[in-house]
């Protein structure tokens, strides 16, 4: 089945290299060896020509707030990239620079290359510096969101109920199955690498990184980790999703976040197999499917639309206009950015969801609401809140730095929200309290972040 045309689009219209040795696909957010729709196009591309595949990566050092931690983990996922495809017959070289830079550089011996797309700031200024400098055809391939975003909508949606219908119309278009194309020319093009994956921690040595944010067992990264998690959610957690997804204790939640931000799993995978499971009431796994659809979309809707994604200035003007109206309300406790970051603040509740951000790199979605609103109601400003909550989200999380991150935290301070009845410090914007606690055992939420940390030590 070919992939489906509006995933398709060009970024540079040029003549393709008569002497092109290769088709070079410039591998940056989907990193991962099976259903990946630009590597699959890239392949057709190939064959079509008789021409080998390179997959090409550039790894920088200074990619924005990451740190050991994430690279690890990317790190990871890369390795088993590069296994997969060389047992498909495709070569993966990686090396180290900009990764527009090192694309540049594959694509001098390439007659067309393709890429796959990214919808944050310095990724899309990648893709133009690209297009702007390459002499050959550039092709993005859509195939980490399952409907495109401009079939979805070509105006920035405000809230889940203006996206939902967009993405109910189209979704069902896009929900296939991807076959593997077959490699018609394989080989070893012998192209150099400036990194041996097989020795993760020496890459890491050798790389300029903030090591005081480091690896975590939890998880490992690959796409094969991803698949097994995603197994096992469908055979153990799926079935009660739909009534204790809010509940952190009962763990029935998948983790895929992380393999979702670095493109180690498609989503259209995770919706086919969440679709056709035999566990799980039809609820269960619509709400499953709002998340990872709907949701997912309308995040990535907002920072392809908003300049100001990752800012305050970002956020609806009714909150700001709120938040302003109550900035001088008595806050109940005052915290430092410091203070937050060492879970030490008087609430034990939170310094677990603080904790467990900080050991584990993950945190439950119901934790994370209420971890960020108790920040901008223990903050001396809404701006100096959003600064907090953006940098320990960015730090921590596994998944942070990421479109659904960064509206996720928006969301705290009104994003995607409606205006609620006034309260001190948060004016009309949605407050959290302790009835936050009500819906699950808080409890055992927290000896289970001492159990998570003591595995970590």
């Amino acid at each position: 089945m070919t992939i489906e045309p509006a995933r398709i689009r060009p970024l540079k219209d040029a003549p393709e290299h008569p002497e092109g040795r290769y088709v070079l696909y410039w591998m940056q957010s989907s990193q991962r060896a099976d259903f990946n729709p630009a590597l699959e196009h890239a392949l057709d591309l190939a064959n079509q020509r008789n021409l080998p595949l390179l997959v090409g990566f550039g790894l920088t050092d200074d990619y924005p707030e990451a740190n050991a931690r994430h690279y690890a983990f990317m790190l990871e996922g890369l390795a088993e990239v590069r296994r997969r495809l060389q047992a498909r017959g495709i070569s993966f070289a990686i090396r180290r620079g900009d990764p527009d830079a090192v694309a540049l550089e594959l694509s001098r011996e390439a007659a067309v290359v393709v890429c796959d797309a990214g919808y944050l700031r310095v990724q899309r200024l990648w893709r133009r510096r690209l297009a702007e400098a390459l002499d050959r055809p550039l092709i993005r391939v859509e195939g980490d969101i399952v409907a495109p975003i401009a079939q979805v909508s070509k105006k920035h949606e405000y809230a889940a109920r203006t996206i939902r219908p967009r993405v109910q119309r189209v979704m069902d278009d896009y929900i296939v199955p991807l076959k593997p194309r077959p490699v018609a020319c394989p080989g070893d093009l012998a192209v150099r690498s400036d990194f041996d994956l097989d020795n993760i921690a020496q890459v890491l040595e050798g790389l300029r990184l903030d090591r005081t944010c480091p690896p975590v067992r939890r998880f490992k990264g690959g796409e094969g980790e991803a698949r097994q998690r995603l197994a096992r959610f469908i055979d153990h957690g799926l079935a009660a999703y739909g009534e204790a997804r809010g509940k952190p204790e009962a763990e029935v939640v998948s983790y895929l976040s992380p393999y979702l931000h670095f493109g180690q799993i498609s989503p259209v995978e995770i919706a086919l197999a969440v679709r056709s499971a035999q566990s799980g009431a039809p609820n269960s796994r619509a709400t499953y499917l709002e998340e990872l659809i709907v949701r997912r979309e309308l995040a990535i809707n907002h920072a392809w639309h908003c300049a100001d994604y990752d800012r305050y200035d970002g956020l609806p003007e009714w909150a700001k206009a709120t938040l302003q109206a109550h900035s001088d309300d008595p806050r109940p406790y005052l915290y430092s950015a410091e203070a937050f970051e060492q879970a030490q603040t008087h609430d034990r509740y939170w310094n677990a969801a603080m904790t467990e951000m900080k050991v584990t790199g993950y945190m439950h979605n119901r934790l994370r609401m209420y971890w960020g609103k108790k920040i901008l109601q223990w903050s001396e400003t809404p701006e100096e809140a959003f600064a907090t909550t953006l940098a320990l989200n960015n730090r921590y999380l596994l998944d942070g730095r990421d479109a659904n991150s960064y509206t996720n935290v928006g969301w705290i301070f009104g994003l995607h929200d409606r205006p609620w009845p006034t309260q001190p410090v948060f004016g009309t914007v949605r407050s959290m309290g302790p009835n936050t606690f009500k819906s699950f055992n808080a409890d055992a939420y927290v000896a289970q972040v001492a159990r998570l940390g003591a595995m970590e030590d």
